[in-house]
C-alpha cells in the first residue's frame, strides 16, 4: 500500500556505449525529396553510400527520384582531382537535366574524414550557376538515423527570406503562408476574408518539421480552429516557397529530433520557441495546441472533447494492448513521444533506448511522460542514451517485455529467439501526428499481438516456441 504523501518518482536517465546502433542518417533524402517537389538531393559519399541508399529506398525503383550519389572515387580521396571542378561538373549536368529550384549537398562520414570543404565550396559554385546550394552534413559519425533531416532543416533555416518594408503585405502573405493556397483551394476570394476575420490577432507562427501533406493540412486546420494562423512551415513544398522567418516570430516543430533546426531558428533568426509536447498520439496532439494556444494568448475550446473522441474511437485497439509491457531498444528518436502515447493506452514501459537525448528541446515531452506515468500509476521508464545492445537483450529477457520496439537489424534475430518485434522505421515513414492519426500508431503496434493470436488459434504458438527455445 503507498503512503499517502508519496512523492512523483523522478526520470532515471543513463548513457551506455556512446555509439548510435541506428540507420544512417543520409536516408533522410527518401522522404525530403519527395516533400520539397523543387528539390534535387546529391550525397557525396562513397560505393557503400550509394549501396546503401539502393537497399533503402529499393521501394521506390519505379518513381523517377530526384536524389543521386557523388560517388568519391580513390583520385577524390586522395586529393588529386579538384573537388570543386568535379562538383561543378555534376551539378551543371544536374540543371541541364532537372533544373531544380535548390541543389542539397549532404555529406558523409568520408566528406568529414578528408575534409572536404563543402561549405567554402557552395557559394562559389552556386553563383556561377544560379541555383541556390544548401549545404548539410548528414554523416553517421555525427548524428542517429532522423538527425539527417534536422541537418538539412538547420540548413534551409538560413534561406528563409525576411520580410522587408519594400515587399507589399499581400506579397508577403502570399510569400510566407504557401500553405493558404492548398487550403483556400476552391473558395471564393469573399469566403477566405471571411474565415480570414476568424483568426486571433497574434504574433506570427511557423511550424517546422517535414509531413506528408495531409498531416500538414490536418494540423494547420486543428490550429486554424483555435483561431491560430499558421504563416508557414519548413520545409514547404517548394523551396521556392520558404516561409517568411523574421526576428520576434514564434516556431514550434512537430518531431523530436530537430534540436538542431530549433537551436538554429533561435540563436541565427532570433525566434522564439514554444516548448511544447510533440503532436503524436490524441494526448500529445492536445498538449500541443494548448502549448501554442497558451503562448499566443489564445484561450483553446473543445480540445478536451476532441481528445475523448479519439480515445473512444481507439478503444478497440486499446484493448489489445491495456496491461501489456513494451520496450524501446532506440532508433528514430520518437521513442519518448511513442512510449508516453503507449503508457496513456493502458501500457507499461520498462526502458526507453534512445540513440541521443536532448533534455531542453525535450524538456516539456519529457515532463509530459512524467505526469502520464503517474496519472496511469505505472512506474517511470529508465531512459538509455546510446543503449549497449547486448545488455539490452539480457534485460528484454529479464522483464519478460511483450513487445520489444527496435531497429530492422535486430528484429530477426529477436523474433528467432520467441521475443515479438516491431520495425521503429515504419513509425518514421507512417502518418502518426494529430488526432486522426493516433489510429495508424496503435495499428503497427497491435500487428505483432494480433499475429501472435493468430498463431494460437492455429495452435503454431507451442511450435514456435520450442523453436526458439533450441535456437537460444
Amino acid at each position: 500500500m503507498a503512503l499517502a504523501d508519496a512523492q512523483p518518482q523522478a526520470l532515471d536517465f543513463e548513457c551506455e556505449t556512446g555509439n548510435y546502433h541506428t540507420f544512417c542518417p543520409i536516408s533522410c533524402v527518401a522522404w525530403l525529396y519527395q516533400k520539397i517537389e523543387d528539390s534535387f538531393f546529391l550525397v557525396i559519399g562513397t560505393k557503400t553510400c550509394g549501396y546503401f541508399l539502393q537497399n533503402a529506398m529499393g521501394v521506390m525503383i519505379f518513381a523517377e527520384p530526384r536524389y543521386a550519389m557523388a560517388e568519391l572515387e580513390e583520385g577524390d580521396i586522395s586529393a588529386k582531382l579538384n573537388d570543386y571542378e568535379e562538383l561543378k561538373r555534376l551539378c551543371v549536368q544536374i540543371k541541364r537535366d532537372r533544373n531544380p529550384s535548390v541543389i542539397v549537398w549532404i555529406g558523409t562520414c568520408t566528406t568529414e574524414i578528408i575534409k572536404m570543404d563543402l561549405e567554402g565550396l557552395a557559394p562559389r559554385l552556386e553563383a556561377e550557376i544560379d541555383i541556390p546550394i544548401v549545404v548539410a552534413r548528414a554523416n553517421g559519425l555525427d548524428y542517429a538515423f532522423t538527425q539527417g533531416e534536422d541537418t538539412v532543416l538547420a540548413a534551409m533555416a538560413h534561406r528563409c527570406p525576411k520580410s522587408s518594408a519594400v515587399v507589399a503585405e499581400e506579397e508577403k502573405q502570399e510569400r510566407g503562408n504557401a500553405i493558404s493556397s492548398l487550403l483556400n483551394f476552391g473558395k471564393k476570394k469573399e469566403d477566405v476574408a471571411a474565415e480570414e476575420s476568424e483568426y486571433h490577432d497574434h504574433d506570427p507562427l511557423v511550424l517546422f518539421g517535414s509531413l506528408p501533406d495531409p498531416v500538414v493540412t490536418q494540423l494547420t486546420l486543428e490550429l486554424k480552429k483555435q483561431g491560430v494562423k499558421v504563416s508557414g512551415w519548413l520545409p514547404a513544398k517548394r523551396f521556392t516557397e520558404l516561409p517568411v522567418i523574421d526576428e520576434g516570430y514564434f516556431v514550434a516543430g512537430v518531431n523530436p529530433f530537430l534540436s538542431r533546426t530549433a537551436t538554429t531558428l533561435m540563436r541565427r533568426r532570433k525566434c522564439k520557441l514554444v516548448g511544447a509536447p510533440f503532436p503524436i498520439g490524441p494526448d500529445g496532439t492536445r498538449a500541443w495546441i494548448e502549448k501554442i494556444c497558451s503562448v499566443l494568448g489564445v484561450e483553446p475550446q473543445g480540445l478536451e472533447e476532441r481528445e475523448a473522441k479519439i480515445w473512444s474511437n481507439l478503444e478497440d485497439y486499446i484493448e489489445l494492448i491495456r496491461g501489456k509491457s513494451v520496450f524501446f531498444m532506440g532508433d528514430n528518436l520518437l521513442e519518448v513521444s511513442l512510449a508516453r502515447f503507449l503508457i496513456r493506452c493502458g501500457m507499461t514501459c520498462p526502458e526507453i533506448g534512445i540513440p541521443y537525448m536532448d533534455k531542453r528541446y525535450q524538456a516539456a515531452e519529457l515532463k509530459l511522460l512524467e505526469q502520464t506515468c503517474n496519472d496511469m500509476g505505472v512506474p517511470l521508464p529508465k531512459i538509455v542514451e546510446k543503449p549497449d545492445n547486448y545488455n539490452q537483450i539480457q534485460r528484454i529477457y529479464e522483464q519478460d517485455v511483450d513487445l520489444v520496439i527496435t531497429g530492422m537489424a535486430h528484429a530477426n534475430p529477436l523474433e528467432a529467439r520467441g521475443i515479438s518485434t516491431k520495425w521503429s522505421v515504419e513509425f518514421t515513414f507512417a502518418q502518426i501526428h494529430g488526432f486522426t492519426n493516433a489510429r495508424d500508431i496503435l495499428e503497427l503496434v497491435t500487428r505483432p499481438m494480433r499475429r501472435n493470436n493468430s498463431l494460437k488459434d492455429l495452435g503454431w504458438d507451442k511450435l514456435v516456441k520450442e523453436e526458439a527455445k533450441v535456437k537460444a
